[in-house]
């Protein structure tokens, strides 16, 4: 049963990486080709040995492009920034022409660490959730407790989301499948319950403060 439960988790990564791969929502790190043929000025431009400088997502979110200010690509598709940026551009253009393409995804950098086959630190690309973390680890191990998994947010140490990797897998629901950010920490639990000074400090002391979370780990 858990070699099955196992063999699921990196079916679902694979899955739901491959939807992402249909139907992507820009990030930040993305990188963007953008063309407006009535405006080369604002197009993405290419130096004379053919390296292109493409629009970036920043940490925000957000794009800067001329004639159209601060766009906030975060969550968006292709499609839809692509529209969103040919309103903003008919301000000033008659029917801009615009073509939009994703050249490099950008990545959220994220930490697995406890019952995992291959615990660490992951470069998340398509797909940024935490089966897609658990898969990135190799999935979980013999000694799992499936129905205790803890998802500590970097920036909101003290709200620890606690998923039931068993539900999930068994009944489908995606629900608890959260979309991870940069930074953020899953831990997969030997018994449900985590102790700082054994499981946690050791780990993230040199990745970043986790202080206020202390309390919330051993109550």
């Amino acid at each position: 049963m858990k070699k099955k439960l196992a063999a699921m988790v990196m079916g679902l990564a694979l899955t739901t990486s491959g939807a992402m791969a249909s139907e992507y929502t820009m990030r930040s790190g993305d990188q963007l080709s953008i063309v407006v043929t009535q405006e080369p000025s604002i197009s993405t431009s290419v130096n004379a040995s053919g390296t292109m400088t493409p629009y970036l997502v920043r940490p925000d979110g957000r794009v800067s492009i001329p004639l159209a200010g601060e766009i906030n690509a975060n969550g968006m598709t292709v499609a839809q920034f692509t529209e969103e940026l040919r309103t903003r551009l008919s301000k000033y253009i008659v029917d801009p022409d615009v073509a939009v393409n994703v050249v490099k995804l950008g990545t959220v950098r994220v930490y697995v660490f406890g019952e995992v086959n291959r615990p660490g630190a992951f470069e998340l690309t398509k797909g940024h959730t935490v089966i897609d973390a658990i898969g990135a680890a190799s999935g979980f191990n013999w000694d799992t407790a499936k129905k205790k998994i803890y998802l500590i947010r970097q920036d909101r140490p003290k709200e620890l989301i606690a998923i039931n990797l068993n539900r999930m897998l068994e009944t489908g629901d995606m629900s608890e499948n959260y979309e991870m950010r940069e930074g953020d920490m899953l831990y997969l639990t030997k018994n449900g319950r985590i102790s700082f000074s054994r499981d946690i400090a050791p780990i993230f002391s040199a990745v970043y403060s986790i202080t206020e979370a202390k309390k919330n780990l051993d109550d």
